[in-house]
């Protein structure tokens, strides 16, 4: 190999020729013809630039192998380039600074042939770095690797050979990402904490485990002083109705203080609120471990009562929402009551002074009022409002007949019976789900056909148009074989589902316990669990629409009539 280069110790770029300054004095009076070769080295992140599995940098590497591919070859090296920290799958060409100057040389013949230590090194993205390679071959430029020769396009088999090599780089790129989201993912579901901030309720400790640069990693342990003001946030919430605000007022107000010794925040404390880390089970991406009891602070039942109050509370659930907004003032029914005329949400309003109270002081009415009328002046033809009193005493004995009715009932009768219907609907839910994987992977099939027939002309869709509609399929397969695992699993899981079914049972009889003795605001909690929305017409006409665990229990032991009999008894 005739190397005119001067390569500096340290990793840097090597140009023999400039397109401005020309050919520079140590190039050679006479190069053979067809041996000019130009290298291009890349890494994609700045991490290869130091270290590889076995220790050696990676462009030094490619560099290394390149001048011996050169040098078994005697080809001359007339230019090196290349990339750092520059991703082969998610830039393109046209953003390749390196590339574009690559192009220039070659359109002013300055090298016969472009020689990379493989070819992903041009470009891993399937519907481009074809196409890039086979720029260059028609201007003239022989395009080698060191590890799989010379890249031609002779005929439709060269192509269709391209196509694919290129093709399956695109999917290691994504397979490298996949095995290092697997690798965290494993981590977490073996139990080990992998990384960031410390979370509120716990502290790190050091176990000895080591990363893969020899460091010892952390590892959590529950720190009781702040798991117990997480605990307090949690009961607050599933109890007491409290939002994220309120819970910050609270304990603001109280001096309790935040990791870094401040106030809290409402949007610290929603973010807390939804943590899965305190329910015991560490999460990484889509992976999750089992749960683990040193970890755990804030039991499963009342970790989904918030979320569940969460998720009614959000702007994606405002015109249905049936959990009340907040379970400040005296009312029962705010949030999750409408009007049974026009639809609209009812909203309370008071009237003022009333009349005076034996000791003299003012009373105040208040009333369930209809948006429509009130605020839009808009069509409706039902009662502009509803006394709070009468309605709330209306909902009281219906809650009293539901809980009574339950607590007659014999526990291991309903639950078997409750356990019967979930099964028939898992069963169901996974023979869909089935239904819909085979169908999917069938029309996979067939794209993965056609792109062959598209590579050789068969085809009226271009092979980047397939392989990006493959692409998305891949993935729609992938959600829809985890919908069936899941599925499955659920069915699978009998002693889950008996489980679940004697808590659903249990929460009513408890609440059927403390209901008379609670305040407002619990009361508020309890009702907007049985009832989830109530709709009032004239004459205080109701109708009720139950959450579907309590009417699961009424409907499959024929109570309905009772409470509807209750319903019409307190209109």
């Amino acid at each position: 190999m005739k190397n005119t280069s001067i390569f500096p110790n340290h990793v840097s770029e090597t140009l023999i020729f400039d397109k401005d300054t020309g050919w520079r004095e140590n190039m050679p009076t006479y190069i053979e013809p067809g041996t000019r070769v130009l290298c291009l080295y890349r890494v994609s992140t700045d991490k290869q630039l130091y270290h590889t599995d076995n220790n050696e940098a990676d462009i030094p590497m490619q560099r290394k192998r390149c001048r011996k591919y050169c040098e078994s070859m005697d080809w001359t090296i007339v230019c090196e380039l290349q990339e750092e920290g520059v991703s082969g799958h998610k830039v393109r060409a046209e953003n390749r600074d390196k590339i574009q100057l690559i192009k220039e040389y070659a359109k002013q013949k300055k090298f016969d042939i472009l020689l990379v230590f493989m070819f992903d090194r041009i470009g891993r993205i399937s519907d481009e770095t074809p196409f890039v390679v086979e720029w260059f071959v028609r201007n003239g430029i022989r395009v080698w690797s060191t590890q799989e020769g010379e890249q031609r396009f002779d005929n439709h088999t060269d192509k269709l050979t391209n196509y694919i090599r290129f093709w399956q780089a695109d999917g290691e790129s994504e397979k490298t990402s996949i095995r290092t989201a697997n690798s965290m993912g494993l981590l977490t579901e073996d139990g080990c904490f992998t990384g960031g901030r410390c979370p509120y309720g716990y502290s790190f400790v050091k176990t000895g485990r080591m990363n893969k640069r020899r460091q010892e990693v952390n590892d959590l342990v529950i720190c009781e002083p702040e798991a117990e003001v997480v605990r307090t946030m949690f009961q607050l919430a599933a109890k007491g109705g409290y939002g994220a605000q309120r819970i910050a007022n609270y304990l603001n107000e109280r001096g309790i203080k935040n990791h870094s010794g401040k106030n809290w925040h409402p949007a610290s404390i929603q973010g807390m609120l939804r943590n899965i880390l305190y329910t015991g089970i560490l999460r990484s991406g889509k992976s999750r471990s089992e749960p683990l009891e040193r970890l755990k602070i804030v039991e499963d039942r009342d970790f989904q009562t918030v979320q569940d109050m969460l998720a009614a509370r959000s702007r994606a659930t405002e015109k249905i929402r049936s959990k009340p907004l907040n379970t400040r003032g005296q009312s029962l029914l705010s949030g999750n009551i409408f009007c049974g005329h026009c639809g609209a949400r009812l909203c309370i309003t008071t009237s003022g002074k009333g009349r005076p109270k034996a000791d003299g002081t003012d009373t105040v009415r208040m009333r369930y009022t209809c948006q429509t009328k009130s605020r839009t002046h808009g069509d409706c033809d039902g009662q502009t409002g509803y006394t709070v009193e009468k309605l709330d005493g209306m909902i009281d004995s219906i809650i009293h007949t539901i809980f009574a009715k339950v607590s007659s009932l014999s526990r291991d009768d309903i639950i078997a019976e409750r356990f019967q219907y979930d099964r028939a609907a898992r069963k169901a839910a996974l023979d869909k789900a089935k239904k819909e994987y085979e169908k999917a992977e069938s029309e996979l099939k067939s794209l993965k056909g056609e792109i062959i027939k598209s590579i050789s002309g068969e085809s009226p869709f271009a092979p980047e148009l397939l392989n990006s509609v493959i692409g998305e399929q891949e993935s729609k397969c992938g959600e829809l074989r985890q919908a069936c695992i899941l599925a499955q699993q659920e069915l699978d899981d009998n002693d889950s589902a008996l489980a679940s079914m004697g808590q659903r049972y249990d929460d009513i009889l408890e609440w059927s316990a403390v209901y008379d003795h609670v305040t407002i605001p619990a009361k508020k909690i309890i009702v907007a669990h049985i009832i989830e929305r109530v709709d009032v017409c004239r004459g205080y006409q109701l109708h009720l629409k139950l959450n579907l665990s309590v009417k699961q229990f009424l409907c499959g032991l024929d109570c309905m009539p009772d409470v509807e009999t209750a319903l019409r008894t307190s209109a």
